[in-house]
């Protein structure tokens, strides 16, 4: 009887030490939950300042947009080993960003996906010009040409299909005029860098540029836009 007791009593002991055992456990994980949330909230912190700090001056020191972060420059390191880090971090968020935005786009006529296309990157950039320009443009452009490649296949796809069906001007190569189209975009952006322009005068350049690289007059170019409102915001 004494011993059976005795056994018993173990047995409570044992599962009240498993359930301290699992409660510290469930904790310990929870503190270790949070920690990850507040890393990854101070990571996205730190993108955020990048982007703004980098689009008023594409030199700004880590500090500076540690400070815009409400972080410490060791918080930094934390996540990032360089400033180098941090850009290439930087844009990989904002390519991810754009490639979402584009793949959404769907439109049967080769020039109005193409012009589609054009205004979307636009709304995605227009708010980062400055810094947008210093990644196309500066020392990580090949990186970011790269990781922009499916863009540029569907731009090339587009321009194929709208010359085989004589919807653009067939008197450039595909792979040429895919090229101009990019760089009509990037000449609109060059020139929002040097002037004031609002969003809405970027995105019917952006059009207008795309749809006269492609051949058409400008009459049919502001035909197209003015019948087509996914075109305007």
């Amino acid at each position: 009887m004494l011993g059976g007791r005795c056994k018993l009593h173990t047995r409570v002991q044992v599962r009240a030490y498993y359930r301290d055992v699992n409660t510290f456990v469930d904790a310990d994980a929870g503190v270790q939950r949070g920690r990850r949330r507040d890393a990854e909230q101070n990571r996205l912190a730190l993108l955020a300042a990048a982007g703004t700090v980098l689009n008023r001056d594409p030199d700004a020191s880590l500090d500076a947009i540690a400070g815009a972060a409400g972080l410490s420059r060791r918080a930094v390191y934390g996540h990032f080993a360089t400033r180098d880090d941090l850009i290439r971090s930087l844009l990989a968020h904002r390519v991810s960003t754009v490639l979402a935005a584009v793949e959404r786009i769907e439109h049967p006529d080769p020039p109005t996906l193409l012009a589609l296309i054009g205004v979307t990157l636009w709304r995605q950039v227009e708010s980062v010009r400055v810094m947008a320009q210093f990644a196309l443009r500066g020392p990580f452009q090949h990186e970011l040409a790269f990781a922009l490649q499916p863009l540029r296949d569907r731009v090339r796809h587009a321009v194929t299909v709208g010359e085989q069906t004589g919807r653009v001007r067939d008197d450039i190569d595909a792979p040429t005029l895919a090229r101009l189209v990019e760089g009509s975009v990037l000449s609109v952006l060059d020139e929002a860098t040097r002037s004031p322009m609002d969003a809405a005068t970027g995105e019917r350049l952006v059009a207008l540029s795309v749809l006269g690289i492609l051949g058409f007059d400008a009459a049919s170019a502001r035909e197209l836009i003015a019948t087509t409102p996914e075109l305007h915001s």
